[in-house]
């Protein structure tokens, strides 16, 4: 019997061996695919997508959402950001998909449908919220706050992507129109080349960039 767990130690160390050199090879080597347009193995993408999860859960149990969310005028400020901020890599109702959102990986969840992941304990609106503030690292997703993105403007936008899946594309259209365009505090003209001011606004309708 002891002979037996000798073996067993002995093949598991071999075994550990053996996958440590080849993660090393493959490491120093530049053998890890890291191509946007490869995806990662099943086992790879389930793993990272898991250890998001729990981390966000365990990060927003203490956010509590105002209670003014469903304010129309909150959801009204949030069209204009999302449509300027969002809309591109997220879609909008009656968009299918964007050049920007064919080329990332992991794909951007469209938000304009009703999602299917599951339910965090804190919420889906802290979720959100959590998400839009602090970003997702290597997913393209960026921390906004660090852009200069208040709260509350964020929870405008929480608010916005809550009514966001019931909008037909006539109903959007209309909200971003009524809206005050890409306007939110901390961010000023100066950071965009122009002139510096409290907060920056890009009226629905103005000339989109040309390549």
């Amino acid at each position: 019997m002891g002979k037996i767990i000798l073996w067993m130690l002995v093949a598991f160390g071999a075994v550990s061996a053996t996958a440590s050199a080849l993660g090393a090879i493959a490491y120093y080597g530049g053998f890890i695919d890291v191509s946007a347009d490869t995806p990662h193995a099943a086992i790879v993408y389930d793993f990272i997508a898991e250890a998001r999860d729990r981390s966000i859960e365990r990060q927003i149990r203490e956010i509590r959402p105002p209670a003014d969310l469903s304010d129309p005028e909150r959801v009204l400020r949030g069209a204009g950001n999302y449509r300027a901020m969002c809309a591109n890599c997220h879609l909008s109702p009656g968009m299918a998909n964007s050049e920007i959102r064919r080329g990332l990986y992991p794909t951007p969840p469209d938000l304009t449908k009703t999602s299917n992941e599951r339910v965090p304990a804190g919420g889906v609106s802290a979720r959100r919220f959590w998400v839009i503030k602090h970003g997702i690292k290597a997913s393209a997703m960026p921390a906004w706050s660090k852009g200069g993105m208040k709260d509350s403007a964020i929870w405008d936008l929480t608010a916005f992507l809550g009514r966001l899946p019931a909008l037909t594309p006539e109903q959007y259209k209309s909200m971003v129109a009524a809206s005050d365009g890409h306007a939110h505090d901390g961010l000023s003209r100066k950071d965009h080349g122009g002139t510096p001011a409290r907060g920056h606004v890009d009226k629905p309708g103005s000339r989109p960039h040309t390549h």
